[in-house]
Order: structure tokens, then sequence, then C-alpha cells
């Protein structure tokens, strides 16, 4: 069965379109609480937000939702994604709820859930909770109606942990760091936890007003903290998204530093101290100078197709722990379970400090290939990578490029579009070959 509701990532669109509106997220709590309460004694459920405004109002129709389906249920209220995580697996909740739309603007917003473990929802759930949104709505008996209260701890539980994940043997003190928060689910975490590490925090983008999340700041906007790490001289600066799922960083020198190049340092950093279990996971957009830099030390990489949970997938399918995406989300499974911005920041810390090297040293030692990517718009969403004359044509850049680059092509999953990448060890070369097949595309559909 195909998922009417349900994305990669949840449930996600523009705040009062679709399904996002105080309806859809009443029944949605409904159903998520009739399919949840099925295991043994009463069931609870935690929900956590970000910090756009609307959450506050999907908050209370998914309790009340939750509440008639006789669950009771525990409010975090704006907390990162990866804590919601974290603290229903602690808790051992039938689930976790996460009101967020990540790194996009306040007028979206969406809904993600984690199993017990702590984990995405496999399809069968998501399937079930479909499934009974189909049903009409019904309230259990008063005496079995689910109970509410707020979890006055949660922050200080998520900082614990998140300064677990870093070695004991090694401090943060003496480094400046600029910590941006996109005025999003870290603005109060994100910083304590840096700073109780031993680091001298300044901290931007930690005032939400509901509606400024991601905005001209964070992982998506790094602008304002490259400026700030070189006004105040600053040994690096930190960026977070939304809902603190994924990371970037910036260097002393002011250049931003992209989640190929921190994995590549998390992971050539734990070769180096042993801890490194098999290879590493990137994912179909990852730059080919990150595959030639794990192959220089001998490290296996294979790419996922994007989205964070195709990446854990192979994870588990080879049994390693070290994966992640270019926009900065990381997986580090021998920490917790899904991405974490603060915690994957930690992990280039400790490589930093072990090794007593400055960010732009370890992440000098990868080079990325230049990249161009062309989008050639298709009339209407159609299978045109496998038509023979666009395939002669990759295969005839492919083998020009053989062992110095590659190329990519990838119908967008959102618009009629054909994403053509090529990489390879000369812009100008890169540019003209991804030109040359973005040509051969134009003219399949053209014929």
């Amino acid at each position: 069965m195909s998922k009417q509701y349900f994305g990669t990532d949840g449930i996600r669109g523009k705040v009062g379109e679709g399904a996002i509106t105080p309806e859809f997220m009443l029944k949605l709590g409904w159903a998520a609480g009739k399919v949840f309460a099925q295991g043994e004694g009463r069931q609870r459920i935690l929900i956590g937000k970000d910090t756009r405004i609307s959450g506050y109002m999907f908050e209370s129709a998914l309790e009340a939702g939750l509440s008639a389906s006789g669950v009771d249920v525990m409010l975090l209220g704006p907390m990162p994604t990866p804590a919601i995580a974290y603290l229903t697996r602690t808790y051992r909740a039938a689930a976790g709820i996460v009101i967020s739309a990540s790194h996009n603007p306040y007028y979206d917003n969406g809904i993600k859930f984690f199993c017990t473990e702590g984990k995405k929802l496999p399809d069968e759930v998501e399937l079930a909770i479909e499934s009974q949104l189909g049903r009409k709505m019904d309230t259990v008996p008063s005496d079995r109606i689910g109970k509410t209260k707020k979890l006055e701890d949660a922050r200080g539980r998520y900082i614990e942990f998140c300064k677990s994940t870093f070695p004991r043997h090694l401090s943060l003190h003496g480094l400046r760091i600029v910590v941006d928060c996109a005025n999003g689910a870290t603005y109060a975490p994100g910083p304590a936890v840096f700073e109780e590490l031993g680091a001298e925090i300044v901290p931007i983008g930690v005032k939400p007003d509901g509606l400024n999340i991601n905005q001209n700041c964070g992982s998506t906007h790094p602008q304002a903290l490259q400026e700030k790490v070189l006004e105040l001289r600053a040994d690096m600066g930190i960026a977070f998204d939304g809902d603190g799922d994924r990371v970037l960083m910036v260097d002393a020198e002011g250049e931003l530093v992209d989640g190929d190049e921190l994995l590549f340092i998390i992971a050539s950093g734990r070769q180096l101290d042993r801890s490194l279990q098999g290879g590493v996971v990137g994912t179909l957009m990852s730059n080919y100078g990150l595959e030639l830099a794990l192959q220089s030390l001998g490290v296996d990489f294979v790419r996922a197709k994007v989205g964070d949970r195709y990446v854990m997938e192979l994870l588990k399918q080879n049994d390693w722990q070290l994966g992640g995406e270019s926009s900065g989300h990381i997986v580090c499974l021998d920490k917790t379970t899904t991405g974490d911005g603060i915690v994957s920041a930690l992990q280039v810390l400790a490589a930093m400090v072990a090794q007593g090297k400055a960010l732009a040293e370890l992440r000098s030692r990868m080079t990325k290939l230049p990249q161009t990517m062309i989008n050639v718009r298709l009339p209407e969403k159609q299978e045109v990578v496998s038509i023979p004359q666009v395939q002669d044509a990759v295969k005839t850049v492919e083998s020009q490029l053989s062992g110095r680059g590659r190329v990519l092509l990838r119908p967008s999953g959102t618009e009629p579009l054909i994403r053509v990448m090529v990489e390879g060890d000369d812009a100008d070369e890169v540019a003209g070959l991804c030109r040359q097949i973005a040509d051969a595309v134009e003219e399949v559909i053209g014929a």
C-alpha cells in the first residue's frame, strides 16, 4: 500500500493547508493513540515541538486526540527533534511526536514520530495510523480518558545526555565558539552543552518569537555566523537548523564546513583512535571528494538514496555506525538513534581536541571536488533518465571522467525536474560536461 500522508520524513506542509490543520491534527492524535494503545497496560506518548508559532495550536490538537483515544500525554515543550527521540527511549514511552518543519520557514509545519526505541516509525506502523484515520473518531469512556502532564526536567536530561557523548578525559576549555541556534529548538540546550564542557560561548539566533525560526540564521543561512566568527576572532562557529537535527560549522577563517567535511573529520578521527566500526554511509549527493578522501584512508564508503531514512537503512544492513548527508544531517549510531546536531558537533570537537588541531586544518585533509548542477524542467513528470539518448550522453561523460569524477541524474521528488549533476577535478570541464548532458535531456524533451 502507498501512503497518503506520510512522506520520507513524516507529514509536512503549509500551515492551514492539506493535513497541516488543527482538525487533521486532532484526528491524527486520536488515530496514533488508537494504534499505540494496543500495547499492554496504559500507554503514554511524548509531544515536543520547535519554536514556530503554530506549534502551540497543533500541540493542543494532538493532545486532545491522544486523550480521547485513552493515551496519557507528556508535554516536553520546545525541544530539539533528537531530544524527543532520546526521551521517548529513556521513558519507555509508546511513541514520541515532534511538531516541526525542520529547516523550513515558520509558515510551514509538520509531524514526525519516533517509536519506543527512539527510531523513525517503520512503514507498517505509519500505514496502520493512516488506516485508522479513515475511521470515525470516538472517545473512550470518561474513566479511561488520557491524562496530560508536563515533563519539567526534560531540558536538563537532554543536556546531560549530550555531554555524555563527549569523551570524559577531554575538555573544550580555551575554545571560543559562536553557536547559532536558528531561533529554533536548540536555543536553550545548545549553548548550555558547550558551555558546561568548558568553552566560551557566544550565542546567536537564541531569541525565538514564533516567526523568526530559520530566518536569515542557522544552517540554512550561515552568513551571519560566518561574519560573527570573523568579527570576534572566534575559533569556530556551529550552526543548527530549526529542529536541531542538522549541523554545519564555520572555521576560524570564516569558511563554511559542510556535512560531507564534518563526516570526514569524525570518521578520520575515529579511525585514528581505532573506534571506527566499519565504513561510512553517504548519499547520492555526497561530494566525490569525500569518497576519495575516505578511500585514501582505507575506509569503506557506500551511497544511499537522499534522505536520512535511507542512510539509516544502509547503516543497519552493514552494521556500521557513521553516516550522513551534505546538509549536515549526521548519524552516529554508537551515540544515539537518530541525527542529532549537538551530538554530531561534539564528535567533531572531540576529534579537534584529541588531535590538537584547528577545524581548518582537519577539513583541509579532504578536498571537495568542483560540482555543477543544472535543473532541467520537464513539461510534466515523465521518465527521462532511462531514454537511450540520455544514457549515451551520460556514458560519454562518465568515460571522460573515469576515476576523476562522477555523474548523477536524479528526478526531483516534488517538482517536474531532472537534476543533472557532474563532479570532477576541473571546474571548467565539469561545467561543460554538465551542460552537455543537460542539452541531451532538453533535446529528448523537445523531441
